[in-house]
């Protein structure tokens, strides 16, 4: 017998979404028709100036080891980059690329607590599963903070004031927001501004959605007064640039970057170095086919959030970002006599439709009466509408 696994290994979670597309390539295997609205990454190609630039690298020989912070021209381009659509001053050396987006929430952490003494970190509930796995397996301790279909998504400031305690090291934002679509307001983060200097917290925020906006203006608490030193800006080239399996990703803090980019050392080495020189191009060439992206993505948008509307026992709000879908489901799980989103759920794929459930994005609050859906229209309008006729035939119209 093998000996044990530690408890950190045991309890560390997982990113949900892959566990219910595992399931859904599974039923296509054997033959099931499945529509999937599971997973966020854009089902469009690469902009082909993009791929023509790491094809450039790997001719040129870019395959050894790089800086643990990135290339200077991939770092310059980040630079650039931030500066011009958050509206602050970063330089190069305040920049670390990694292999995607995903490790900088472990690094930040680490970086913020210490573990096994009660340093705290708040983070958004529903949110992206990683927030919470990543508090714990780096020693910390999870505050859950919940977010209100009432406050389209946000969260009460009241509510995030009452959980600031003297532990609370580090609170984590996400606009646009992952499940929700939701963004947070300039008026919300200049209060939020407000509380982490008077408390001296980090801000970790996580605009991996930024460039995805359609109603109002992204806007980053980083570009608030006396907040870029405080905030680790993270952001990368998945859904922006249609990138998710080039593992791309980068943040920004002119405290933090060398501390970040030593745990990369410890853990990646270096991001991949050819695909530093393709962000290079991402970055810095035409932006064409992002803002294409993002138009077909808002139409998709408007036609899905309609159709759930139509829906008996749907609420869905019109989310200004992101590319989800958050649909409340109360009236369904009812009528079906069921007691959860995640029962619905599972029902949907009977009937060949793969959404998520609102249990895969955290743990329910106290007292917490509403039931929801995550879909992704990162799919084609197509699938969209089957997708949607076969959940009508189970819910039915209004």
């Amino acid at each position: 017998m093998a000996p044990d696994l530690s408890r950190r290994t045991k309890g560390l979670g997982t990113e949900n979404a892959f566990e219910v597309l595992a399931e859904v390539n599974k039923l296509k295997r054997e033959g099931k028709d499945v529509v999937s609205f599971c997973i966020g990454q854009p089902d469009f190609g690469t902009p082909e100036n993009i791929r023509a630039a790491a094809i450039e690298a790997i001719k040129a020989g870019k395959s050894g080891y790089t800086d643990s912070a990135g290339i200077l021209e991939a770092r310059t381009a980040v630079a650039d980059y931030l500066s011009r659509t958050r509206s602050i001053d970063v330089k190069p050396e305040d920049v670390v690329i990694a292999n995607g987006a995903k490790p900088f929430i472990g690094y930040a952490v680490a970086c913020a607590t210490d573990p096994g003494v009660g340093d705290e970190v708040i983070y958004p509930n529903p949110g992206y599963p990683i927030y919470q796995s990543q508090i714990v397996a780096k020693g910390a301790v999870p505050i859950s903070l919940p977010l209100s279909e009432e406050k389209k998504f946000s969260f009460d400031l009241d509510q995030l004031r009452s959980r600031i305690s003297s532990h609370t090291r580090m609170l984590i934002l996400n606009t646009p927001h992952n499940p929700t679509g939701g963004m947070l307001s300039r008026g919300d983060l200049e209060e939020i501004a407000i509380l982490a200097k008077k408390h001296n917290f980090w801000i970790y925020a996580d605009e991996v959605y930024s460039q995805i906006v359609y109603d109002g203006k992204f806007e980053s608490i980083a570009s608030i007064e006396g907040m870029y030193e405080r905030t680790i800006v993270s952001d990368g080239a998945s859904k922006t640039y249609a990138m998710p399996g080039w593992r791309m990703g980068y943040v920004a803090n002119p405290v933090l970057a060398p501390h970040i980019a030593r745990w990369v050392t410890n853990t990646e080495s270096c991001a991949n170095h050819m695909t530093q020189y393709a962000i290079v191009q991402a970055l810095n060439g035409p932006q064409d086919a992002p803002r294409a992206m993002v138009a077909e993505f808002k139409r998709r948008r408007d036609v899905i959030v309609k159709r759930l509307n139509e829906m008996d026992g749907v609420n869905c709000q019109m989310p200004a970002g992101a590319f989800y879908v958050y649909p409340n489901v109360n009236g369904a799980v009812k009528k079906l006599g069921m007691k959860s989103a995640e029962e619905l759920r599972a029902r949907l794929l009977k009937a060949g439709v793969a959404v998520l459930a609102d249990q895969h994005f955290g743990r329910r609050e106290p007292g917490e009466q509403n039931h929801y859906l995550r879909l992704s229209y990162c799919t084609s309008m197509e699938n969209i509408e089957a997708g949607l006729a076969r959940m009508k035939e189970v819910l039915g119209a209004k």
